[in-house]
C-alpha cells in the first residue's frame, strides 16, 4: 500500500516571494526541502502538491505558465528520485466560492479521483491556516511549518489545540518518517 503525503507548494516546498512565483528563474526551493523531498521518496512517500494559485484568474500569469513553473522544479526532484503524483492547482480568486482553493478540499478530492487513492490519515503540511483547515476538513492530519506564511499565520491567529507546528518542511519530513 503506497504512502502519501500531502504538501503546500509556495512557502513549503519554495521561497514564498509573499507575492508571486510567476517565472522559473523566481522559484527557489525553501532551505533543506529539496533533500526533505529526497528523503521522503527514500522512505517510499508519494507526494501530491495542492497549491492555491489565484495569481492564473487575477491575469498575472496563464495556467500554462503556472504548470511550466511546476514542470521546471518536479522535472528537478524527479532526477533524484522523487515521485510527486501530481501537482493540484486552484487557480480560483477568494469571491469565485469554489469548492478547489483551499480551505475548501477540492484539490484533495481531484487527486484522489485522478490517481485512485485514498488521502484520508495522510500528512499534510502547509504554511498557512488554510491548508491546516483543508487538511482537517478532509480527514488529514495537518502539520504547520513556520516558513512562508507559517509565523505570520500563528501571529495573527495564535496557536490551535493540538496542531503540529514545526521550523520547515525538513523538520515535518522527520516528524513523518519517525511517526509511520
Amino acid at each position: 500500500m503506497s504512502k502519501y503525503v500531502v504538501l503546500d507548494r509556495d512557502g513549503v516546498i519554495n521561497v514564498d516571494l509573499f507575492d508571486y512565483v510567476l517565472d522559473t528563474k523566481d522559484f527557489k526551493f525553501e532551505k533543506g526541502s529539496f533533500d526533505a523531498l529526497i528523503k521522503l521518496a527514500e522512505n517510499d512517500f508519494k507526494i501530491i502538491v495542492a497549491t492555491n494559485q489565484k495569481c492564473i484568474n487575477l491575469g498575472l500569469i496563464s495556467a500554462e505558465g503556472i504548470e511550466e513553473i511546476n514542470d521546471f522544479w518536479v522535472s528537478q526532484v524527479t532526477e533524484v528520485g522523487v515521485s510527486v503524483k501530481s501537482v493540484e492547482v486552484c487557480p480560483h480568486r477568494d469571491e469565485e466560492m469554489c469548492n478547489c482553493r483551499k480551505p475548501e478540499t477540492g484539490l484533495l478530492e481531484n487527486a484522489e479521483r485522478k490517481h485512485n487513492i485514498n488521502l484520508k490519515d495522510s500528512y499534510f503540511v502547509g504554511d498557512k491556516l488554510s491548508d491546516v483547515e483543508c487538511a482537517l476538513r478532509h480527514g488529514c492530519k495537518p502539520i504547520l511549518v513556520e516558513t512562508g506564511y507559517g509565523l505570520r499565520s500563528i501571529a495573527e491567529r495564535g496557536h490551535r489545540e493540538n496542531l503540529i507546528i514545526v521550523k520547515n518542511l525538513a523538520a515535518a519530513v522527520e516528524m513523518i518518517i519517525n511517526e509511520t
